[in-house]
This record gives structure tokens, sequence and C-alpha cells, in this order.
């Protein structure tokens, strides 16, 4: 095992990277490169692969070890990175897991599965899924119940807490979620609980709100990652309301890259746009942007451009 390992001082942007594919649906090797090296130009703290927007769910085990493999050795541990190793079965899960940690990743991501309905399922599968890494691997725990369905309570997460020292990152998305955030840190300063980071997701649509909640930083995959450096960087400088403004600038792309159902073509379609991967193709089955989504992404890019922002760089 090699590379940063992530600990509970996880903080900054760890950018959810996407997976290019060519127009037949293939893995676009190449475009991954230029991705992995933009993402890296633009300032990220760590990159997450293998996530649910980077259609893990769509590729063969030996196409995520490639991603892995291709990933790891052009980053050459300059950021730490992790792998979402999620997966129908625990045998698959801890084999992924395996593969990514001899590579030389930071650390792992686990979702729990849709099903699980009750807490004491919910601590059941986590503890096996933990097991299944090993004792020794840092895990980001994903929450994310309006792709799972599985609704992780405070005190439950407490107790995994506690419970599991292996769990390092909550990557939080549950939403409404702001009280949620709250309600964590100051449960842990009460009751002297190890303080865990928190990086939120959800396309960063809150990330500035989130912040303030006491958030170390965000995990997601919004096209202009830099934006989202920059607006971290802002408010650790102290410079609250200037964070927020060139926040709010980039919210209606923000916003409408977060759509149920077709934020990923969209996301693809301005990574596209600004020459970083040669097909905005999603693998099958995955939607595609009709002429009317066409239109609304360019008026939205106009408008970014116009007020000087990152737009302007493509």
């Amino acid at each position: 095992m090699a590379g940063h390992l992530i600990d509970e001082s996880a903080k900054g942007v760890f950018i959810i990277a996407a997976t290019p594919f060519d127009l037949e649906g293939k893995l676009d090797l190449a475009s991954l490169d230029r991705l992995v090296g933009f993402y890296i130009e633009a300032g990220v703290h760590g990159i997450t692969i293998l996530g649910m927007m980077g259609e893990a769910q769509k590729l063969t085990f030996d196409e995520q070890k490639r991603v892995i493999d291709r990933v790891l050795k052009q980053v050459a541990g300059e950021i730490p990175v992790v792998v979402g190793v999620s997966a129908p079965g625990l045998a698959a899960l801890g084999a992924l897991a395996d593969e990514a940690m001899s590579e030389g990743a930071a650390g792992v991501m686990i979702a729990p599965p849709p099903g699980l309905s009750t807490d004491e399922q919910i601590e059941g599968y986590v503890r096996q899924a933990v097991d299944s890494v090993g004792y020794d691997v840092p895990v980001v725990l994903q929450d994310y119940p309006q792709a799972t369905g599985v609704h992780l309570s405070v005190p439950l997460f407490n107790q995994l807490v506690d419970a599991l020292p292996q769990i390092k990152v909550l990557k939080h998305e549950d939403c409404p979620g702001l009280t949620k955030i709250s309600r964590i840190r100051k449960t842990a300063a009460r009751d002297g609980k190890r303080r865990i980071a928190i990086l939120v997701g959800n396309g960063g649509l809150y990330f500035p709100l989130e912040l303030a909640r006491s958030a170390d930083g965000a995990m997601t995959g919004f096209a202009f990652p830099e934006l989202l450096v920059e607006v971290y960087a802002r408010f650790n400088d102290g410079d609250v309301d200037e964070a927020f403004d060139l926040f709010d600038d980039y919210l209606p792309l923000i916003r409408y890259e977060q759509q149920p159902g077709i934020g990923l073509a969209i996301r693809k379609q301005i990574l596209y746009r600004r020459g970083i991967i040669a097909c905005p193709t999603l693998r099958a089955p995955g939607p595609k942007l009709d002429q009317d989504d066409l239109a609304e992404l360019d008026l939205l890019l106009r408008r970014v451009r116009e007020r000087g922002g990152a737009a302007t760089q493509w």
C-alpha cells in the first residue's frame, strides 16, 4: 500500500472524475489522460474515480482495473486518489479495493446498496463492507439517499464512526442536508467523538453554505473544478462574501448540470466543449441531450463568459 492515505484531516476539492468513452462506448484512455491532467492543473486537492457519476456500474471489472492503473500512474502520488468500490456483492467490492490500494490509492469509497431500510440493516452492511476492504484501508462513506434510497441518520452515523475507525470521510449528499452537517459537528463536539472529514457532493449546489456549516470541502464533479477550488480558497482565506459572489455567477450552470437524469450528459458535454474529452458519450444505457438542451447550455455558458468567469478559457 502506497501513496497519500486519506485521514480525518482531508479537505479541499476532491473532483469526481468522469469516465470518457468513444462514439462506440469504448473506454477512451487518451481522453482520460487529458482529463486527469486538466483536474490537476485546475488545482484540485484530490481525485475520486469510479464514482456513480463516473459510470462505474457500467464498466467491467477489467475496465475498472484499467482506469485505476491509468489514473494512479499519471497522478504518481502528486495528489490523493480515492477509488469508488461499491458493488452488488462484497467479494467484488473487496477485490476492487485490493486492486486500488495495491496500485497506490489513498482510500476507497463505499455507498450502501439500495434495499437497506432499517438502521440495523445499514449498520450490518457497512460493518461487513469495511471488513471486506481490510482494517487498514481508509474509507469514504457515501451518504446519497437520492440515488440509493438508504437514509443514514445522524445517531447511526455516530455509531459507525465510534465502531469503525477505518471511516475517515463522510461524502455528504443528503438533501436537504445543511442541518445534518451541523448536527454531526455539534454532537461530535458535545460527546467528545472523533471528528471526521465531511466532503459534500450534489454538484456543489450548496457549497459555500456547506462550508459555513463546517464542511471541509467538496467531493463532486462540476465541469468547472477551478470554480470550486477558488470558492474554497476564498472562503478559507476569510473572503466569504467574495466566495459567495463567485459562486453566484456560476450557480445557474451548477443547477443546470445537477438535473436528475441528464446531469452527467450535460457535464460531459461541457468537458467536450472545453476540449478535454474527445466525445461526450455516455455508455448505454444513458440519455442524450436534444437541441433544446444544447441551446440552454449555450445560453448559460454565454452568461458565465459575460461575467468574466472561467468559461472564457475554452
